[in-house]
C-alpha cells in the first residue's frame, strides 16, 4: 500500500516504545487501582494487581491508532472509534482512574510520532 512503507519496522519500534515507557511508569508510580468500593458493577474482582498508573491498553491502542493515521488516514480515524472505547473502559472497568488513561494516551501518542521521526539507521537496527 502506498504510505506504508517501513510498517514493520516502525511498527517494532513503536510496540516496544509504548510497553516499555509503561512498565517503567508503573514501577515507579506504584499507584493503587481504584477503590472497590467506587466500581458500581461485579468486574472489580477482575482488576490486574500492577500498579494502575499509566494505563498500558489505552498507550497500546492509541498508539497503533496515530502510527496508523498519517499513512493512511480512513484507517486512523476508524482506529480512533475503538481506541476511545478501550479508553473509556479502563475508568468504567474500575482498572484505572482517568488520570491514567490520560498518560497511557500521552505515551501512545509520543511512542508514534517518536516512531515516525526517528532517523531511519535506528529504525533498521532495532530489535
Amino acid at each position: 500500500m502506498a504510505g506504508l512503507e517501513g510498517g514493520g519496522r516502525g511498527a517494532g519500534g513503536l510496540g516496544g516504545g509504548a510497553a516499555g515507557v509503561e512498565r517503567l511508569c508503573k514501577q515507579v508510580a506504584d499507584r493503587r487501582r481504584p477503590p472497590a468500593e467506587w466500581i458500581p458493577h461485579d468486574e472489580v474482582e477482575d482488576r490486574p494487581e500492577s500498579s494502575s498508573f499509566p494505563s498500558g491498553h489505552t498507550a497500546a491502542v492509541i498508539a497503533f491508532a496515530a502510527a496508523v493515521a498519517p499513512a493512511w488516514p480512513a484507517a486512523g480515524a476508524l482506529c480512533a472509534v475503538p481506541a476511545a472505547m478501550v479508553a473509556l473502559e479502563r475508568v468504567q472497568s474500575g482498572a484505572h482512574y482517568p488520570s491514567d488513561v490520560a498518560a497511557g494516551a500521552a505515551i501512545g501518542l509520543a511512542s508514534a510520532w517518536l516512531v515516525r521521526h526517528a532517523p531511519a539507521p535506528f529504525l533498521r537496527h532495532w530489535p
